[in-house]
């Protein structure tokens, strides 16, 4: 019973997926304008690329453009664990095709359509074929279709959005080879609803300043975390009480919000953009310690006869708090496993981007454009003594085992512009 208990907690981990995306489980910016300069975009206009980010600058959109694309998004996480034994490898959930879709058209002077379909989020590690790592593979994905419509008047404008967000989770595991169970129902879909709004506002004809709100959506994966964590209703010797109470399938996206400027001098352009992602009052994330997570991104891009290139910098800072080793049961247990949990299968750790990217007219009508983003390498590591001691049916110190992870990012998206 207690590999059991400790091995089903461990699937619950399982809540990951192809897409480590940078801010938390997002990706830092949609576009390549927006990747290129820091993931901004609240106040600087990129074009239909804007309409997730702030949908009332498509009130800047003059005529009509399409937009497609893709980002080539490539993780590298490896964990070494001498929990339960031991064990290490790397992910082999190392590269994900993130699609976007966008178009914007002018309906009249003061209002602008916008329609897109951007791949927005996810997690993912692979761990399959390594046993001492519980052969772990999950798989997050959302995806978000997103009408709009904006309205301009002079030196501001106004803009909402509905949200329809697809996402799809799939956990499994195999521990088998170690006495444990195995668990996988194949993979729990939902469709939910949510609503962007923005506003900016021209303070000079250089000078622009924007706000945002994305709201929460409420997503629930049928069976998946509860399932995952069946064997762990109570908690394994020499803690029979030390069951968390916290598990429910549901794990909604977060509301942000979003506050930008833009300043444009000749052919540069100055960005700057700070968002708040509401991690804490999330369900789900809140209930495995998740905290609110600021990023600031900043960039820069000259623009020429037919081309244009950028750099820019985005920090967010770990939202994944890690709780304090307690020195009673069954808190010690609970917040070693939910350590535990975020550091093998929620490696959100990565805090610094660093942004290239660029822009070269084919044509009078069409852009070739392409950004990279290269995420710095981040460790971290956890205690695990507690829960050793409990599987071993022992009482261990707090630090006697311990879970490192190590993570990196590289993303290269390409995109073909259209504007008629």
């Amino acid at each position: 019973m207690k590999f059991n208990r400790v091995f089903a907690f461990m699937a619950l981990a399982g809540l990951a997926s192809s897409a480590f995306a940078t801010n938390g489980d997002n990706l830092i910016g949609l576009g390549v304008q927006s990747r290129a300069l820091g993931g901004t975009g609240t106040a600087a206009f990129f074009g239909s690329e804007n309409a997730l980010t702030n949908p009332a600058l498509l009130g800047k959109m003059q005529g009509t453009e399409f937009a497609i694309g893709g980002t080539f998004f490539m993780p590298d996480v490896e964990a070494t664990a001498t929990t339960f034994g031991g064990g290490s490898g790397s992910s082999d959930a190392d590269l994900s095709v993130i699609p976007e879709v966008s178009l914007a058209t002018r309906i009249n002077e003061n209002l602008t359509f916008g329609l897109g379909m951007f791949g927005t989020a996810g997690m993912g590690v692979d761990y399959r074929g390594i046993d001492g790592l519980v052969n772990g593979y999950t798989n997050l994905q959302l995806m978000k279709f997103v009408p709009s419509l904006a309205y301009n008047s002079g030196p501001f404008g106004l803009g909402g959005a509905v949200v329809i967000q697809y996402g799809a989770l799939d956990i499994n595991y195999d521990a088998t080879a170690v006495g444990g169970p195995a668990f996988g129902e194949g993979t729990s879909t939902d469709l939910q609803l949510g609503f962007n709004l923005g506003g900016y506002f021209d303070v000079t004809p250089d000078l622009t300043l924007g706000l945002a709100y994305q709201s929460e959506i409420g997503m629930e994966y049928d069976g998946q975390l509860t399932g995952a964590a069946d064997g762990f209703k109570v908690g394994p010797t020499p803690c029979l009480t030390c069951a968390p109470t916290i598990l429910s399938d549901k794990l909604a996206q977060p509301a942000e919000f979003k506050a930008g400027v833009a300043y444009t001098m000749g052919p540069w352009m100055f960005t700057g953009d700070y968002k708040r992602i509401m991690w804490s009052d999330a369900d789900g994330y809140k209930d495995f310690n998740w905290d609110d997570q600021d990023v600031f991104g900043l960039g820069v891009k000259y623009s020429s006869n037919g081309w244009w290139v950028g750099a820019g910098y985005n920090y967010g800072s770990d939202p994944i708090d890690v709780l304090p080793n307690a020195t009673t049961m069954p808190a010690a247990y609970v917040n070693q496993a939910i350590n535990l949990f975020n550091n093998h299968f929620f490696p959100a750790v990565v805090e610094s981007h660093f942004t290239v990217g660029g822009g070269y007219a084919l044509g009078k009508h069409t852009t070739l454009e392409g950004a990279l983003v290269y995420a710095d390498g981040v460790s971290k590591t956890i205690d695990t003594g507690i829960i050793s001691g409990a599987f071993a049916g022992a009482a261990l110190p707090a630090d006697a085992t311990s879970h490192t992870v190590e993570h990196s990012q590289l993303g290269i998206t390409v995109s073909v512009r259209m504007n008629f």
